[in-house]
């Protein structure tokens, strides 16, 4: 499984993704087949100059320039339409639901499990293979956009209405997700993980989600109570249950800090805390510039041990 996410839309990892990547081929192939008869109809005219014979200029002109056009148009639009209904099919009963809530600017991330429950994550979406999953997506405060381009197509996920996604990832891997819509000064800085895995390593990872691991007496969890971060932030298994910002429960076993923004090392972690603004333009996330360096580390490590 590669440290590398991908990004590609030509490069489908998914059945909703392989479906818009044929038809972007089958646009090209159109597109090209036009441009190529209307570039020749303008090359002809210009090593052909002179009197052209009136009917054939007609023939060439109207096929050419609006026949043939509307033809290849007409067939992209058709083929376009016929896989809209395979793509908005919902997925089949008892398939996993995913809840994502768009937030300026990172990812709520909820699973709903078989007895009604659900496990609350941030920024990380983790999927089993060869799986229908419904996405349930609907926003906080603006206008955002889900999108896992080597997954599927994107939707929209819009204050106070829930809109629906189903992707069916067909690749094991890691993939980057991403916000499609402009949504204020840190959009480009709004992407996530999906780590697509087995139903095996997927089942396992939920179980072990359910459990949080946390060291009550960890002096890191001193000064996160003392600096105020659980007012903003839950950590299963404690008493902190902040609900503004992201949950923190399994922190240390995400591959990101920041949506994406930087890969989850001590250091990353430590400047984040320190130097939020810096690192990311607009976040809600107040600085801690005046943390001393004890306390830092107390609470780095803290946070890293979050598993």
């Amino acid at each position: 499984m590669s440290d590398r996410p991908s990004q590609s839309a030509l490069d489908p990892a998914g059945s909703g993704a392989e479906s818009i990547a044929e038809l972007f081929w089958v646009m090209v192939a159109g597109g090209v087949g036009i441009w190529i008869l209307v570039i020749g109809l303008a090359v002809y005219a210009i090593i052909r100059p002179g009197e052209h014979n009136a009917r054939m200029t007609r023939l060439m002109v109207i096929g050419g320039g609006a026949v043939f056009p509307t033809i290849v148009l007409t067939g992209l639009l058709t083929y376009g339409l016929s896989i809209l209904p395979e793509l908005q099919r919902p997925a089949p009963e008892g398939s996993q639901v995913v809840e994502v809530v768009g937030v300026r600017w990172w990812w709520r991330v909820r699973y709903r499990l078989e007895d009604g429950s659900t496990i609350e994550t941030a920024n990380e979406i983790h999927l089993p293979v060869d799986e229908e999953v419904e996405f349930k997506l609907t926003s906080e405060d603006v206008i955002h956009s889900f999108w896992i381009p080597a997954l599927g197509g994107k939707t929209d996920m819009i204050p106070g209405r829930e809109n629906r996604l189903k992707l069916y990832p067909k690749k094991q891997g890691v993939y980057r997700g991403v916000c499609a819509e402009f949504c204020g000064a840190a959009h480009a800085q709004m992407s996530f993980d999906v780590v697509v895995q087995s139903r095996e390593e997927f089942d396992s990872w939920l179980a072990e989600f359910r459990l949080p691991d946390t060291d009550q007496d960890h002096p890191g969890k001193v000064v996160f109570r003392r600096r105020g971060c659980s007012a903003c932030h839950t950590i299963r298994g404690t008493d902190d249950d902040g609900l503004v910002g992201p949950d923190l429960t399994h922190f240390g076993s995400r591959r990101t800090i920041g949506a994406g923004v930087m890969k989850n090392t001590a250091e990353n972690l430590g400047r984040w805390i320190t130097a939020t603004h810096a690192v990311k333009p607009g976040v809600e996330m107040p600085t801690f510039d005046s943390i001393d360096d004890d306390e830092l580390d107390a609470l780095v490590e803290y946070l890293g041990e979050l598993r």
